[in-house]
């Protein structure tokens, strides 16, 4: 159709793209696509809005946490320290492992599972398209 339409322009004919298209326009049909795709575009920023709530709160426990193990780990034993300062080490100790062990470790996770989204959810929602065509993978030409 568009090499017709081509050639037509070419030859000084006018383009009528209404000959060369036999189906007939339903009104009601486009307005159904349109509707549907606005319904997943809503839905698609309701998505996206709800997983960057979800990352706040998940710092905002990361900060609470983080205030918990330094008030009851290390400044909760510099009052019990006799001077030996062994209950400071040992206080210290236990708050390096606890930020290590719990923060790090929720914080690793939580930078995985958002680069995770942000391929998954973003990146397919904004180029994937399930229409049918198998994947053919790039080939090069040996050499």
């Amino acid at each position: 159709e568009e090499n017709s339409a081509m050639r037509n322009a070419e030859d000084g004919q006018a383009n009528n793209w209404e000959e060369d298209d036999d189906e007939h326009f339903d009104f009601s049909e486009v307005m159904i696509h349109f509707v549907i795709h606005t319904i997943e575009f809503v839905l698609g920023c309701v998505s996206n809005t709800a997983s960057y709530l979800r990352l706040w709160a998940l710092s905002l426990a990361h900060a609470q946490l983080s205030e918990v193990f330094f008030n009851f780990a290390f400044c909760l034993t510099l009052g019990m320290d006799t001077g030996i300062g062994a209950m400071t080490v040992a206080g210290t100790g236990v708050w390096l492992m606890a930020t290590i062990g719990v923060l790090l470790g929720m914080e690793s996770l939580s930078a995985f599972l958002h680069s995770l989204r942000l391929h998954w959810v973003e990146f397919q929602n904004k180029f994937y398209a399930a229409d049918g065509i198998p994947f053919e993978p790039l080939t090069l030409p040996e050499e």
